[in-house]
């Protein structure tokens, strides 16, 4: 799940950048064209323009508007339209297994050395010790909360279940991801690999939940709103950009990653099983690492980075090695029905 703010910022920089992206490494390739589909906000003038400048490349961007359009183009073609795509760690095993993505080589991208630690070695990019991915833009599923209700930041998810905050508690619609943090809650080892007894575990923590429930909330407006009016103080949300709509309508809402940790989505660059030009390939993932690409995708969109501790650190993102990057849930359809078993109890 990844939910995107667009936010738009005066950046300077590009300069720098441009001279960055001018490496030797990045060969010119003039008559030459990368084809890429991904995301809106994760090809930006601020690093695309430079690029091109720097390889003399044309750059064919195709935008998705959901993960199922993203892998039906890629499927429809075995990857042969595009030569990099964009996803997140939770879908790695329906690109692999459909032979739609090949592995890169580290080798030909020096910038992975400004990986931040905890992007370095991501279990859920790799196979059989080959890279898949390279982890690019993250943000988290955290827990907001009234900072005037709380005189220092709650340190658990425990606080939802709090008897004194009965009506005043929210909780995103979502079966997968309500389920998963039901298993960090409780201290299951993969909250992505249930078995039974967790689940039943996961269902009786649900409906102990129920008496503080205000509502569920099925949108990232719905939620906001809810909060603002109603008194709410403490919600599981949909991500970073609730804080500022809540914010902006009156109310003194923060965020923060229980003891718990929490749920972390961590988009990924992936060269396409069609790529035609694999050298480019990698110049192209090369060039998003470098630490001004970092600084761009942050200051100007909101997300999280990986390579520019330093921007993350002045936006608040400073908790990634927090939270648990999301993979593929063991069976999605027992999930949803287990979801439906708790809100119709």
């Amino acid at each position: 799940m990844t939910i995107r703010l667009n936010r738009r910022a005066v950046l300077g920089g590009t300069a720098g950048l441009a001279a960055a992206l001018a490496a030797p490494a990045i060969l010119r390739a003039q008559g030459r064209e990368l084809r890429l589909l991904t995301w809106e906000g994760y090809a930006e003038p601020e690093w695309l323009d430079p690029f091109k400048a720097a390889t003399g490349a044309a750059v064919s961007i195709a935008y998705a508007g959901s993960a199922d359009e993203m892998f039906a183009r890629m499927q429809g073609s075995k990857g042969a339209d595009f030569d990099l795509v964009s996803f997140d760690t939770s879908l790695f095993p329906r690109y692999i297994d459909g032979g739609l993505i090949v592995p890169f080589d580290p080798g030909q991208v020096p910038n992975m050395a400004n990986l931040a630690p905890e992007f370095q070695n991501v279990a859920a990019t790799m196979r059989d010790g080959k890279h898949f991915g390279v982890p690019f833009a993250w943000g988290s599923l955290p827990m907001i909360y009234d900072a005037d209700a709380f005189p220092t930041a709650p340190e658990s998810w425990e606080a939802m279940w709090d008897p004194a905050h009965a009506q005043r508690v929210l909780c995103m619609d979502d079966a997968n991801n309500c389920i998963t943090l039901g298993g960090l809650i409780l201290g299951v080892a993969d909250p992505f690999n249930l078995t039974a007894a967790d689940m039943a575990a996961i269902r009786d923590k649900y409906l102990a939940l129920k008496p503080n429930l205000l509502s569920w909330y099925a949108g990232f407006d719905e939620g906001a709103q809810l909060f603002a009016q109603n008194g709410v103080v403490v919600m599981y949300s949909m991500g970073e950009p609730q804080v500022k709509a809540i914010r902006d309508q009156g109310v003194n809402a923060a965020l923060t990653i229980p003891k718990e940790g929490a749920i972390g989505w961590l988009d990924c660059w992936e060269v396409s099983a069609g790529v035609k030009d694999a050298d480019l390939a990698h110049a192209w993932i090369n060039a998003c690492l470098d630490k001004a690409t970092g600084q761009a995708l942050t200051e100007k969109l909101g997300y999280g980075n990986t390579t520019n501790a330093e921007i993350n650190t002045a936006a608040g993102l400073t908790y990634g090695d927090q939270l648990t990057w999301l993979q593929t849930a063991e069976n999605y359809e027992a999930r949803v029905a287990l979801w439906n078993e708790i809100k119709a109890a």
